[in-house]
């Protein structure tokens, strides 16, 4: 991330558009945990207190979630599942392939899955 300095844009609003860039482009998929404060803070030459501010309002809008001392992780858009549940499908159709299982076989192991009661 980089901040410019001289934008007339402040430093939080520099961070939370790229922060919101990077989520919705996928360059910070869901799950992506971000710096720590302190360590953002430094390598953009920001006070901690600006960078704080900036990962407070992107939790009050629902960007990104705090897990206490395990840190800022950005949330899941709709787009970003789909893309996550695309990728994990191609997969997932890749390996039955390789097992040799048809693609009919293949959607019955899914469906059933689907069907489980202890589906995660």
């Amino acid at each position: 991330m980089i901040i410019d300095h001289t934008s007339p844009t402040p430093p939080f609003e520099q961070l939370k558009q790229q922060i919101s860039d990077g989520r919705a482009s996928g360059q910070f998929p869901a799950g992506h945990r971000l710096p720590p404060v302190r360590q953002l803070a430094e390598q953009v030459g920001l006070a901690p207190n600006t960078v704080a501010r900036a990962y407070r309002e992107l939790e009050a809008s629902g960007v990104i979630e705090t897990r206490g001392r395990a840190g800022s992780f950005v949330t899941a858009t709709a787009e970003s599942a789909r893309k996550a549940a695309a990728a994990a499908a191609g997969e997932y159709v890749a390996v039955a392939r390789r097992l040799g299982i048809s693609d009919a076989d293949s959607l019955g192991l899914v469906r059933r899955a689907q069907e489980s009661p202890n589906l995660n």
